[in-house]
């Protein structure tokens, strides 16, 4: 069983950075493909970013594409989203996600909620414009 624990939400102003991290338990991390999500109130959970077990290969959805980054830290267990330039319009509780290990990582198959197997509970990122 795999344990997620996401931190680093806040509130912060339009234009400002902020970092998420997702702290995994387990000994799967290191081969394990994650992603992160986000929900908006009242709208659905919607795909953020993914990135491969290796860290080598990274999807994004085109509303973040060069403001936010993902990236994973194997040895300590943890992945990041780096964000920048936020928007009011990025408010959401931000959701860290795990598969299980090797599966087969398409930019399609990652931006799909049923692709995940494991998830965290949420962190709060409210942007003031």
């Amino acid at each position: 069983q795999v344990q997620l624990v996401e931190s680093g939400g806040g509130l912060v102003q339009a234009g400002t950075s902020l970092t998420l991290s997702c702290a995994a338990s387990g000994r799967t991390f290191s081969t394990s493909p994650m992603g992160w999500f986000r929900q908006a109130p009242g709208k659905e959970r919607e795909f953020v970013a993914a990135i491969s077990w290796s860290g080598t290969i990274t999807y994004y959805t085109d509303s973040v594409k060069g403001r936010f980054t993902i990236s994973r830290d194997n040895a300590k267990n943890i992945l990041y989203l780096q964000m920048n330039s936020l928007e009011p319009e990025d408010t959401a509780v931000y959701y860290c996600a795990a598969a299980k290990p090797y599966k087969t990582f398409t930019q399609l198959g990652t931006r799909g909620r049923t692709y995940y197997d494991y998830w965290g509970q949420g962190t709060q990122v409210t942007v003031s414009s």
